[in-house]
């Protein structure tokens, strides 16, 4: 029987594939039974890309008479590359096509195997994005006895190997229940969640229910994009209940700072509109392949479509740790200030010669591992043989650099490091050890409730950027007491275990006439022996013996109680305000 070139104007009488405007094709079986259908995953694998400019395709195919625009029933629409997609898909009876017939189909001059994959666009894993639902309880810092008014919100995820689901942390902060929904389905699944990594802003769930895990395919992840690549940004955001997807570029990969977990790692900016309900849902590049997370966007008058993605590289040390120790550690620090050596004669005072090149250590953390071998004006040359320029930069990738701490955060806590430095004209070389940063004021807590003692009244807890943000709300860096700004941004701690004090409150009553005022004002000694933390602080009171309860406060203020007497009225002050303890579970133990 002759076999005839199908002509363009009229489409066979078969069952056709449908589309959807979010890039996935779902296909029916088609009737010829020599097309087979392939499983889930050669779907998504097996096509190729379209060319993204949406011009139509090169006359070179040889696909018979040109495509006649006039007559065409579906004019409302553009003509978008996957709308030639679907065409063609539905012509060939499915996007898969046996090697017999694509030889054929050469051979009548239908379509190339070669020009095919340059025309078929790879399609994300949109079954595998999930919208995540919580039910959220955040601690009350100004009023550590009680919790706030619980609320819901929701926000995207992803499924990955393992069963297992990446989302975003401050998706989940706090939270008392969380719930996850498959696109297209009308279940929600309880979740359990494994890990929280407060500092870059990622959190790993998990659901018990076989059923969920049916007939989806995990994301797979691909490499660091680069400038100019395309994205697209998958989630479920305000404005609809339905998945969304938004697309755009890299537009920028370096250093950034994370807002949830105040740290710096690496981070992409792309120009795809990330709004609320977007966070933790997947950015795919053009191979249907996961390159980030979407977490953040800068929201300002000046400028437009500025969104943050999470890198692979830091999804992959996440996951790692987790794999690695049964829990998430966190990102390693070197634990140092440094300071430029851009300036000629700094160099030539430090030593160095016209061919060196580092940056200049400032100060070094006290309970850093490393403080017991680097000192200050030591000049780091290198770190793990990579050598750092006098502004603090490495080599990145062709024409990119990007700062030396991306060295350090690729590390674990507890791995080793080579570090090179200058110290009086002689290079040293010391293999130091690991670990995370102690701020002197912690920027989370990790979602422990926050700690307090009361004495007569006297509310004392420790101090955090959460307790800063609840005292004085987000612009707390203006409004806040210009002593405890300076120990948020400047101080360090001397011990592992060192924490600002401070009287956050004074519950009225009788026993503390003349001290109502004293608010946020730390509380240095008691008794004259140092305050180290609140559970020093507590230890002490409880256990003293003396006449009267001294308490030396910052800008030279004292308060004075007789103990017989503050011991009394607290419990009197505690029934009165429905509080019940006079301190947190934590110092009890």
């Amino acid at each position: 029987m002759e076999n005839k070139p199908r002509k363009r104007g009229r489409k066979p009488k078969k069952i056709p594939a449908t589309e959807t405007m979010d890039f996935q094709f779902t296909t029916n079986v088609p009737q010829n039974d020599n097309v087979s259908l392939p499983s889930i995953a050669t779907t998504t694998t097996a096509a190729t890309e379209t060319p993204s400019t949406g011009a139509s395709p090169s006359p070179g195919r040889g696909r018979g008479r040109p495509r006649k625009t006039g007559k065409h029933t579906e004019k409302s629409e553009p003509k978008s590359p996957e709308r030639r997609l679907t065409r063609h898909g539905e012509q060939n009876g499915e996007f898969y096509v046996p090697a017999a017939e694509i030889r054929h189909n050469n051979m009548m001059g239908v379509v190339a195997a070669a020009e095919w994959e340059s025309v078929v666009k790879v399609v994300p894993a949109m079954d595998a994005v999930v919208k995540v639902f919580c039910v959220h309880t955040e601690p009350n810092f100004s009023l550590p006895w009680q919790r706030k008014r619980q609320y819901s919100s929701s926000s995207s995820g992803f499924i990955i190997g393992g069963r297992r689901v990446l989302t975003n942390a401050h998706s989940v902060e706090h939270h008392t229940q969380v719930k996850l929904k498959k696109r297209g389905s009308d279940t929600k699944y309880l979740a359990t969640v494994l890990a929280i990594g407060t500092e870059c802003d990622i959190a790993l769930l998990t659901v018990n229910d076989d059923e969920f895990w049916e007939g989806v395919t995990p994301v797979e992840f691909g490499d660091l994009p680069a400038l100019q690549d395309a994205v697209t940004v998958v989630g479920y955001p305000i404005g609809g209940d339905t998945i969304s997807v938004t697309s755009g570029v890299v537009s920028r990969i370096e250093i950034l700072s994370y807002a949830h977990g105040s740290t710096e790692l690496l981070g992409l900016q792309i120009d795809a509109a990330i709004n609320s309900g977007n966070s933790g849902g997947p950015a795919f590049n053009e191979k249907g392949k996961c390159v980030g997370i979407a977490f953040q966007s800068l929201k300002h008058e000046d400028v437009e479509n500025i969104g943050y993605v999470i890198p692979t590289p830091v999804i992959a040390h996440f996951i790692c740790d987790y794999e690695k120790h049964g829990a998430y550690t966190g990102f390693p620090v070197l634990g140092v200030e440094w300071q430029k050596m851009e300036n000629p004669d700094l160099r030539m005072s430090m030593g160095m010669g016209p061919d060196m090149k580092g940056v200049r250590i400032r100060r070094i953390e006290p309970t850093a591992p490393e403080s017991h071998v680097l000192r200050p004006s030591d000049v780091i040359l290198s770190f793990d043989g990579v050598k750092i320029a006098n502004d603090g930069t490495i080599p990145f990738r062709h024409g990119e650099r990007i700062s030396f701490s991306y060295l350090v955060s690729q590390k674990y806590t507890g791995d080793k490091a080579v570090v090179k430095v200058l110290r009086n004209s002689e290079i040293l070389e010391f293999n130091i050890k690991l670990a995370t940063h102690k701020r002197l004021i912690p920027a989370h807590i990790k979602g422990k409730p926050p700690s307090y003692y009361i004495i007569a009244g006297f509310v004392f807890t420790a101090v955090s950027v959460p307790y800063l943000r609840s005292e004085y709300g987000k612009d707390y860096e203006f409004d806040a007491p210009v002593k405890l700004l300076d120990k948020h941004l400047h101080a360090m701690a001397q011990s592992v275990d060192e924490q600002v004090v401070v009287v956050s409150q004074v519950l009225v009553a009788d026993i503390n006439i003349g001290y109502e005022e004293i608010v946020n004002t730390q509380v240095l000694a008691f008794n004259g022996q140092p305050v180290k933390n609140l559970k020093n602080l507590a230890d002490m009171v409880e256990s003293c013996d003396d006449e009267f309860l001294k308490f030396d406060l910052e800008y030279q203020q004292i308060v004075v109680l007789h103990t017989k007497n503050a011991n009394a009225a607290t419990l009197d002050i505690l029934a009165t305000h429905c509080i019940p303890s006079a301190m947190s579970h934590d110092l009890k133990t």
